[in-house]
């Protein structure tokens, strides 16, 4: 490397840190320190290694990069405009305001190049983990001797905090035991958090610990040495499993007070500073500038086009050879691609087949049920279980089961539920496949992040919640669900369905299934249910979610329900009818989905004029939105018991009996309050 060279790529690095130190000091908010510390690293990759262009940030066999360490965004924002991607100076200028295309933490769909949202620490190299397998499958699926249409890698740039989190050793556990080859992450070594130096509290052998999962580890490489950097990403890219790179940095590189102190990590560096980090790092240049030279060093437009172009000419000589391989994956490449005739023929045989069998049957087993249907009909379907397969029921007839280096379309996620929510999320990310999991509902405590991240970032994941309530029964209260279904219905556009019968079951699916906006959770009964009965159009109607399921002549008050407990309101409604009380009862497997349907609807299955009861064996919050201040909810405030689950649901109070009693009492109270009014 020449004098020149060395000192243009230098001058490139410095570009980040100028831009960084700029838009936190602009914005009075923001993380100056990794930005600028892991700016040598940055420049090496991106000029030097990263497969992409600019002009097309959906491109199919593009390198995937995330920044898992997201707090560093401007780093992150700084390379993407530097490179060529349509992110003007002016973005950068509004870093971190209002309807800015620079939001503090990357956000998928808001910034183009960025893979991923990141910032919850741990989660953006799970991520990558998910996004590396996706690769490794395609792969193995589509690439065809002399067309290798399929092959790009991940890289990765995470820091202390991402290790620290408990979601880093689930997920890179995994990618050691799948030995993802394609999968480099950058770690960030300068010993600085938040709260001063880690060593106090952050004493792991990390290298050992990775070498441990089955990674290849690259130790103490200094990550302001360019050579050192070229050197480590050429042994990395030839390794036969995942790399980590052990970079030493300085947090805050260039500034003479703030580098390798806290005080570079979360705030501007001022003014003063600002000024004396110029000086230091030889870089002239007014804020948000950048020299013409710099800039043209920086440009991939030309370099990316050209990769682009050649791939595309081998995928064209792919496509001469193999149509029916080249159709088959650019439909599975579109984020938005509807479901196929054959998978939706695939739905409507679960759904019409179950409404004609009116059997009785758990509803985790009629999910099985739908798959055994859908999975021979979606190629695109990649399912799994955090070490419940048996019990979630998420494998199917005709299954290949993912273990160690070989590929399937059936995950052994181990016990990991947050680590399986953030490699769903990196294979829908990564495009080519539609992801679900399974794990009991109490644990989707584990699981929330990540799926909370699902819906933030719109990705059409599904989770598969078993054992939905004190139907589980003996295992006790640390396993039986009260307050979460509630918790996962409160968090925005999660479409949480709670079917009653195998017919709604597969009614939850075929939606989760056509869904491209957003995630869908299945809670999932280990007991047998009944079926619920007929209800004119019924398979749309449970589509709209929720729908009356019984609606005699003289109704005088409306039992709502959902999942298990809709059998119980069908109950309490024939007791009152032997009282001459007709009651309406109203599905409501998703609340979600209900309430995006228009008014007429709404208030055609839920009158208003009707006394209300709602009922379900969970948290009672919720519902009160349905059944109205004079209405009444039966459900459980407490955390269960150990015992069969028959006579749980007899302690609680979750039976007709005690259903019928509460709604002759609000009858009575009703009639009571119009006396009142009247006299």
């Amino acid at each position: 490397m020449t004098i020149e060279n060395l000192a243009l790529r230098t001058q490139c690095a410095n570009a980040i840190r100028a831009l960084a130190m700029d838009a936190v000091q602009a914005a009075n908010s923001g993380h100056p320190g990794m930005p600028m510390g892991m700016a040598d690293i940055a420049e090496a990759l991106w000029r030097h290694r990263l497969r992409h262009d600019p002009a097309d940030p959906r491109w199919m066999n593009r390198d995937r990069f995330v920044v898992s360490n997201g707090h560093g965004s401007m780093l992150l924002y700084a390379l993407l405009h530097l490179s060529g991607y349509a992110l003007p100076m002016e973005e950068l200028r509004r870093f971190r305001q209002l309807h800015s295309r620079t939001p503090g933490h990357p956000e998928v769909g808001v910034t183009p190049g960025v893979e991923t949202t990141t910032g919850p620490l741990g989660q953006g190299i799970s991520n990558a983990v998910g996004m590396a397998l996706a690769e490794k499958l395609l792969a193995e699926e589509f690439n065809r001797p002399g067309h290798e249409v399929i092959d790009h890698r991940t890289y990765v740039f995470l820091g202390d905090g991402c290790l620290m989190e408990g979601i880093s050793h689930e997920a890179c556990s995994l990618a050691g035991t799948w030995r993802l080859n394609k999968l480099v992450a950058f770690y960030d070594d300068n010993g600085i958090s938040i709260d001063g130096e880690v060593g106090g509290w952050f004493s792991d052998d990390t290298p050992g610990r990775f070498e441990a999962y089955g990674w290849t580890v690259l130790r103490d490489v200094d990550g302001h040495d360019a050579a050192a950097l070229d050197a480590a990403i050429e042994r990395a890219t030839a390794a036969d499993r995942p790399v980590l790179v052990c970079c030493k940095t300085r947090i805050g590189q260039g500034s003479p007070n703030r580098a390798g102190t806290a005080k570079a990590h979360g705030e501007a560096l001022g003014e003063a500073e600002i000024a004396l980090t110029r000086q230091a790092l030889g870089w002239s240049a007014a804020p948000f500038e950048v020299p013409a030279a710099i800039a043209e060093a920086w440009s991939a437009r030309e370099s990316g086009a050209a990769l682009h172009k050649a791939w595309q000419q081998r995928f064209a000589a792919y496509a001469q050879e193999h149509p029916a391989l080249a159709r088959e994956l650019l439909r599975r490449h579109r984020t938005d691609a509807p479901l196929t005739a054959k998978a939706e023929a695939a739905l409507a045989s679960a759904a019409s087949g179950a409404e004609q069998r009116k059997s009785s049957v758990a509803t985790r087993k009629a999910s099985q049920q739908v798959l055994d249907e859908v999975g021979p009909a979606m190629p695109e379907l990649i399912g799994g279980s955090a070490d419940l397969t048996g019990s979630n029921l998420t494998d199917w007839k005709g299954h290949r089961a993912l273990k160690g280096t070989g590929t399937g379309n059936h995950v052994h996620y181990g016990v990991r539920e947050f680590g399986m929510a953030a490699i769903m999320n990196g294979l829908a990310l990564h495009g080519g496949f539609r992801p679900f999991g399974g794990t009991f509902l109490t644990f989707s405590d584990y699981a929330r992040n990540g799926v909370r991240m699902s819906a933030l970032m719109k990705l059409p994941v599904i989770y598969v919640f078993t054992h939905d309530s004190i139907g589980l029964g003996e295992d006790g209260p640390t396993h039986q669900p009260v307050e979460h279904a509630s918790s996962l219905r409160l968090i925005p556009d999660v479409d949480v369905w709670r079917p009653a019968d195998a017919t709604e079951t597969a009614v939850a699916w075929r939606q989760a299934l056509r869904r491209v906006d957003g995630p869908s959770c299945l809670l999932l009964t280990r007991q047998a249910l009944p079926h619920a009965g007929d209800a004119g159009e019924r398979i749309e109607s449970i589509a709209r979610g929720a729908y009356v399921l019984r609606r005699p002549e003289a109704e005088c008050v409306a039992l709502l329900a959902s999942g298990s407990e809709v059998g119980v309101a069908l109950a309490a409604a024939a007791l009152l009818a032997q009282e001459g009380i007709e009651a309406r009862v109203v599905s409501v497997p998703c609340m979600d989905v209900f309430e995006r349907q228009d008014a007429d609807w709404r208030h055609a299955v839920i009158p208003r004029h009707l006394p209300r009861v709602a009922v379900e064996a969970g948290s009672t919050g919720l519902w009160w939105k349905f059944v109205g201040e004079y209405g009444d909810v039966v459900g459980l405030d407490r955390f269960g018991e150990s015992a069969p689950a028959g006579e749980l649901f007899k302690l609680f109070g979750l039976t007709a009996e005690v259903v019928a009693e509460r709604a002759r009492r609000l009858l009575a109270n009703a009639a009571l309050a119009n006396v009142k009014e009247a006299a």
